[in-house]
C-alpha cells in the first residue's frame, strides 16, 4: 500500500471518527483501513490514533498530523489537474465548493454558461455551509470558492500568498417574513440557518447589536427557513437576490429592520497560483454581468 493510500485512509478515519465510517467512504474492509494507518503510524514515528471504548480517536499527533495529511492530498490531486490543465486547459478539472445560497441561486446559471463554451472541463462542486467551504481551499481539496469574504483562516501557511480574490458581485442582505405576521425584532420568531452558515454567524450578531434575545428556531437549509418565513412561522435574514420572485409576488414582505440592509458581496476566490483551468472559468465569471474584478 502507498504512503498516498495510507493517508486517505487516515483522513477518512479523521473525517468519520470510526474505522467503519473510514472503510464505508473507501469502499475498502475495516481490516484495511486498520492496517493502512498502522502502516502510517509507524512511518511517521508516532502513534496517531488510540483507543476510546470500542472505537478509536486521534492523539494530538494525530489530529496536528490529519491537517497536513488533508493538505498533501489536495496538493496532489491540484498538481496533476494543474498539470493536465497546463498542456490542455480545455480538458482539465476544475474543482468547486460554494456556500448553499450561492450554490443554489448562483452556480447553475453560471455553470451552464462556461460548460457551453467550454464543454471539455470536468466540473467538480461542492455545496456547504461556509465553515466547510474554507478549509477545502485551504487543504487544497478545491481551486475556487464562492462565498463572502474569506476569513484570515482560510490561508494555507505553507502557501505563496493569501487566498485571491478574482471576482465579486452586490449581495444585500435583508429581514423578511410573511405579510401579518408578528415582525417585531424582539418577539417574532428568528429563522436560523444551519450551524457553521455565514448568514446565521451575520444574523447572531445582528441580533446582539438590537440588544434583543427572541425566540430562535433552527433549520436546516436555505430552502428550509424561507420556506418557513412564507408560512408565517417566523422571520430571517436572506439574500434579497435569493428571495426576488417572493417579494415580487407578496409571498414575503421585507422589513424595516434596524442595521439593515447589509451589504455582503459574494466573492470568487481561488489560490494565488490558479490552473489554466481555472483561468478559464475565472475569465468566463468576469465576462458575466454582475460579476466584476474587485
Amino acid at each position: 500500500m502507498t504512503t498516498t493510500a495510507r493517508m486517505r485512509a487516515f483522513v477518512a478515519l479523521a473525517e468519520h471518527g470510526s474505522v467503519r465510517g473510514a472503510a464505508a467512504s473507501l469502499f475498502v474492509t475495516e481490516s484495511t483501513v486498520s492496517a493502512a494507518v498502522r502502516a502510517l503510524a509507524e512511518d511517521v514515528g508516532v502513534p496517531l490514533i488510540e483507543r476510546d471504548g470500542r472505537g478509536v480517536r486521534l492523539t494530538a499527533a494525530g489530529r496536528r498530523y490529519a491537517g497536513y495529511a488533508r493538505r498533501v492530498l489536495g496538493l496532489l490531486e491540484e498538481g496533476a489537474a494543474a498539470a493536465r490543465g497546463e498542456a490542455d486547459p480545455e480538458h482539465g478539472r476544475v474543482r468547486l465548493a460554494a456556500v448553499t445560497t450561492a450554490g443554489e441561486h448562483l452556480l447553475p446559471g453560471l455553470l451552464a454558461g462556461f460548460r457551453a463554451r467550454h464543454p471539455g472541463v470536468a466540473l467538480e462542486v461542492d455545496v456547504a455551509p461556509s465553515d466547510r467551504i474554507w478549509p477545502m481551499l485551504a487543504h487544497h481539496e478545491v481551486d475556487v470558492v464562492v462565498a463572502g469574504r474569506p476569513p484570515s483562516t482560510a490561508r494555507d501557511p505553507g502557501a505563496s500568498g493569501p487566498p485571491a480574490v478574482r471576482a465579486v458581485r452586490d449581495n444585500v442582505l435583508v429581514v423578511v417574513g410573511a405579510p401579518g405576521a408578528d415582525h417585531a425584532p424582539a418577539t417574532a420568531t428568528w429563522l436560523l440557518r444551519e450551524a457553521g452558515s455565514g448568514i446565521r454567524t451575520t444574523l447572531s450578531a445582528l441580533l446582539d447589536a438590537l440588544g434583543v434575545d427572541p425566540p430562535r428556531l433552527v433549520l436546516g437549509s436555505h430552502g428550509a427557513t424561507v420556506a418557513a418565513a412564507r408560512a408565517g412561522l417566523g422571520v430571517t435574514l436572506v439574500s434579497r437576490e435569493a428571495v426576488r420572485r417572493l417579494l415580487a409576488d407578496g409571498e414575503l414582505v421585507e422589513l424595516d429592520v434596524p442595521g439593515t440592509p447589509l451589504d455582503r458581496p459574494w466573492h470568487v476566490v481561488t489560490h494565488p497560483d490558479a490552473t489554466a483551468s481555472t483561468g478559464l472559468l475565472l475569465a468566463h465569471v468576469l465576462g458575466t454581468a454582475p460579476w466584476r474584478a474587485p
